[in-house]
Formats: C-alpha cells, sequence, structure tokens
C-alpha cells in the first residue's frame, strides 16, 4: 500500500523510543507505518484543536506518542510526533498536551527561520 502520509519524530519522540524494548518499540512503529496507509482513527486520535495521538496497548500498558500536522510543504502533509508516555490514568495529563502544543511552537518558530 502506499503511504498517505508521513511521520517525522522530534528528539523527545525519539528518545522515548530508545528507551523501550525492541518489541514495544516495533509494535509502536508497525502500528505508526499502519496510520500512514490507513489513517486508523484507533490508532491514531485527535487529543485538541492542534495535538493527536498515537496510540498503542501492547502487554497491558498504553503507550502514548504525541503529535501535529505540518501542512506548510507544497506537496507533503507531515505528522511530526513530539514525545510519548506509557500512559498510567484514563486522561491524558494536561501538561502533556501542553507540552506538545510547546513543542510544535518551536517547530514552526524554527523552521520560519530555516
Amino acid at each position: 500500500m502506499k503511504e498517505k502520509i508521513k511521520v517525522e519524530f522530534l528528539q523527545g519522540a525519539l528518545d522515548f523510543l530508545d528507551k523501550l524494548d525492541e518489541k514495544t518499540r516495533d509494535k509502536i512503529l508497525f502500528n505508526i507505518d499502519r496510520v500512514k496507509v490507513t489513517e486508523d482513527k484507533n490508532l491514531f486520535k485527535k487529543l485538541s484543536s492542534d495535538i493527536w495521538e498515537f496510540r498503542t496497548l501492547f502487554n497491558k500498558k498504553l503507550y502514548r506518542l504525541f503529535a501535529f500536522w505540518d501542512k506548510t510543504g507544497k506537496t507533503n502533509t507531515i505528522i511530526i510526533a513530539t514525545h510519548g508516555i506509557i500512559k498510567t490514568t484514563t486522561k491524558i495529563p494536561k501538561r502533556e498536551i501542553n507540552k506538545a502544543v510547546e513543542l510544535m511552537r518551536k517547530y514552526f518558530q524554527d523552521k520560519k527561520h530555516d
């Protein structure tokens, strides 16, 4: 299948993935690859007006990678993954959404100056 979207990872998302064991990381990346071709709503969900999450349930743990859309490119729309958490409560902590928003602002600010 052809990818409909592209996903890029900020350093915080890469650091989160690096701390996980190989099987967990592979499952998360497998789910992200599925989102690229199917836009599966169970695996990629909107949290706020600008912030989304990649969702993975693996070995009875909930893994979340926060993300936002970059639609400023001429040809490609890109999803930028900001950072991740292992979810322990039913609600997403507001501070994690705020962190994703701040990383998004910095991303676009840095992009403007390139």
